[in-house]
């Protein structure tokens, strides 16, 4: 949520944590945990009660919020993880939520003493080196490498990223607008696709394409480019589809979100000077995880001339944890306990 290494909230939280509320929030869905530390130093965070929620049926994170402190313990503290850009004020600026986003709104509107907001990605980056080796599906790479830079990046409502970094003195996360950037394209149809979106739109951005919104696109530029009318209109669709063989055009759809992933996530550690790893987290990698490992990823994760040799060092996989956001999220506001 911040072009910083790390962000120190403006207000730290106490030196002898309670238990406090931890969201994760993206653009479909929001996840809810009331949390507390740990003293098991490789689990540092306690999940005491859980829930997920669809956002089509709340008006806010508000009533989010209320709905889940509706039984038991109220806490005072909250810390929500969240695609976008945090203003000093509080606010958020963000593409993919469907209602506004405001910290000290939510304080009065839910009774919080203090709400910090965290980049969701950044939250991720937070939690990942917690992540067991039974939660994760191996792309690439060997199974595990020296402690370095790591890449935490996922497909969802956009694409979100962020660099986690050792250092002496702690790990500190990057967080990043990697969804952002102009698409690079590298094969002839890719190109074509790129320029059936510019159609209508003067710039295509990495998430318009890495996405759960971007694998339509890319889905309506292939009917287009073929004469065809589309016929399947969710991600969900095309996914399924896709696996079940079912449709040609939602099958080359995911085929080539795949390679534009790899391809991409391949520039992504180039990049940032990966060495430590790379996490796949999202909601869509999941439902496809053998469509992708016989997808042309690796070939074009791979694809950087000289530099294969060093992609090669580093393992790539796929994080499959489901409550990975609110744990991150509540990592990232014990990190700050003591500041």
């Amino acid at each position: 949520m911040t072009n910083a290494a790390h962000a120190v909230p403006a207000h730290a939280p106490p030196a002898a944590t309670p238990p406090f509320l931890a969201a994760d929030v993206g653009g479909t869905h929001v996840r809810v945990g009331r949390v507390q530390a740990s003293a098991d130093p490789a689990h540092p965070v306690e999940l005491l009660d859980y829930r997920k929620f669809r956002n089509a049926d709340y008006a806010g994170l508000s009533a989010i919020l209320s709905d889940f402190l509706a039984d038991g313990p109220r806490p005072t503290h909250c810390v929500v993880a969240t695609a976008g850009y945090a203003r000093d004020d509080g606010t958020v600026i963000t593409a993919n939520l469907p209602w506004p986003l405001s910290a000290r709104q939510i304080e009065r509107d839910v009774g919080l003493d203090q709400v910090y907001i965290v980049n969701d990605f950044e939250a991720v980056a937070y939690a990942a080196a917690q992540v067991d080796a039974s939660g994760v599906l191996q792309l690439t790479g060997p199974a595990t490498a020296p402690r370095g830079p790591t890449l935490v990046v996922g497909p969802g409502t956009g694409l979100g990223a962020a660099v986690w970094i050792p250092t002496a003195h702690g790990a500190v996360v990057l967080a990043t607008e990697a969804g952002q950037p102009t698409l690079a394209t590298t094969t002839e149809l890719e190109m074509a696709i790129v320029r059936q979106m510019l159609r209508d739109r003067s710039h295509v951005s990495v998430e318009q394409a890495l996405s759960g919104p971007g694998l339509m696109n890319l889905y309506r530029a292939l009917c287009a480019l073929n004469g065809h009318a589309p016929t399947l209109t969710t991600p969900d669709a095309i996914t399924a589809a896709a696996v079940a063989d079912q449709d040609p055009l939602a099958r080359q759809s995911l085929d080539v979100f795949c390679g534009l992933l790899g391809s991409t996530i391949g520039d992504m550690a180039l990049q940032y000077g990966v060495t430590g790893g790379v996490y796949l987290a999202g909601g869509i990698l999941p439902q496809i995880r053998d469509f992708l490992l016989n997808s042309t990823f690796v070939e074009r994760y791979l694809n950087k001339g000289p530099m294969r040799e060093a992609l090669e060092r580093i393992p790539v996989k796929v994080v499959e944890h489901g409550q990975l956001g609110v744990i991150g999220a509540a990592s990232w506001y014990l990190g700050r306990s003591d500041t």
